[in-house]
């Protein structure tokens, strides 16, 4: 049964790969846009973006913490959000609304009833804000939502750690220059090679995941497949391993020896790094150089190092240029 304000959008609206370079891809924007709580209901908050659809570039973006909430109002939340930015970008302009929460896109799409008072009213916030008529609503896998998951993680972090969400500065686009191609000699190269995923080998995977598996999550890793003797997560173009199983050589893991020593992570700013060494506390880690913490890395390097039960190290980085 259809929601009966859920007359949104009609049928000659465009995808927007269908458009071409000169037609009606002028006036049409995309919208992503996603919300997560942390005990469901708990600590909440949403992302949204706005992104150019011919180009793939990211107009705008934001962020949120919204307090203790469920997910399903920390999308409705993310969507609202989404509509807003859109319609201050052109107040004219068809949106399409690209989320993973099927329960937000096939009410708002007018196919499932809205019958949650909170969502109730976000509904309508959304639907007031933007011409029904205006938006379409496409489901989206999750690890195609991913920036928009980013902001949402991020506002929750924040809200935890009881600053303001501030987006990040995102780097300069920079040319591609080839040795002998318009390239001054001696200018530095810019690497061409990203990484791709780390894959870390333990004895325990109940205890990986207690300890590994929770700090990725907390830093804004999305569960990605879970097997027999292992497990990944996902996020910012890479993912992470943890696997066991007959392969593993027996014995501790030493991280003094020749090898990698350690992982280390953007963690956000210094109360978002601060929060979440407290917090890990409660998840196996234990905080090392703690006569030189924060700054056992340097006087300009603010960061915590953890070690877990298991001997792996991981090293917390703030954003030094974050408040």
């Amino acid at each position: 049964m259809q929601d009966s304000a859920g007359t949104l959008f009609e049928d000659e609206f465009p995808s927007a790969t269908d458009e071409s370079p000169d037609g009606p891809a002028r006036d049409l924007l995309i919208v992503e846009a996603d919300g997560g709580s942390r005990g469901n209901p708990g600590h909440a908050g949403y992302g949204a973006l706005v992104r150019d659809p011919k180009t793939g570039a990211i107009l705008v973006e934001k962020a949120g913490y919204i307090g203790i909430a469920s997910n399903n109002v920390a999308e409705y939340s993310g969507l609202l959000a989404g509509l807003t930015l859109a319609d201050e970008i052109d107040s004219g302009c068809r949106i399409l609304v690209k989320m993973d929460s099927k329960l937000v896109v096939e009410q708002m799409s007018g196919r499932w009833k809205i019958k949650h008072a909170d969502m109730q009213k976000l509904a309508g916030q959304a639907r007031s804000t933007v011409d029904p008529r205006r938006v379409r609503y496409e489901w989206i896998p999750r690890e195609k939502n991913k920036d928009a998951d980013r902001l949402s993680n991020e506002a929750m972090d924040a809200g935890m750690a009881g600053v303001e969400w501030k987006p990040k500065s995102s780097p300069s686009p920079q040319e591609d220059s080839r040795p002998g191609e318009n390239a001054d000699v001696g200018s530095p190269r810019i690497a061409s090679g990203t990484l791709h995923h780390v894959e870390i080998w333990i004895q325990d995977l109940n205890a990986a995941r207690s300890s590994m598996g929770w700090l990725f999550e907390r830093l804004g890793f999305l569960p990605k497949d879970s097997w027999e003797n292992g497990a990944s997560w996902a996020g910012n173009g890479t993912y992470l391993v943890l696997e066991a199983g007959p392969g593993v050589l027996s014995g501790p893991h030493e991280r003094r020896r020749q090898g990698v020593n350690h992982l280390a992570f953007n963690a956000g700013t210094r109360a978002q790094v601060d929060l979440l060494a407290r917090r890990a506390a409660s998840h196996g880690w234990t905080l090392l150089f703690r006569d030189r913490h924060p700054y056992a890395g340097g006087r300009e390097h603010y960061a915590a190092y953890l070690e877990n039960a298991e001997g792996f190290e991981v090293e917390l980085v703030a954003d030094q240029n974050a408040q």
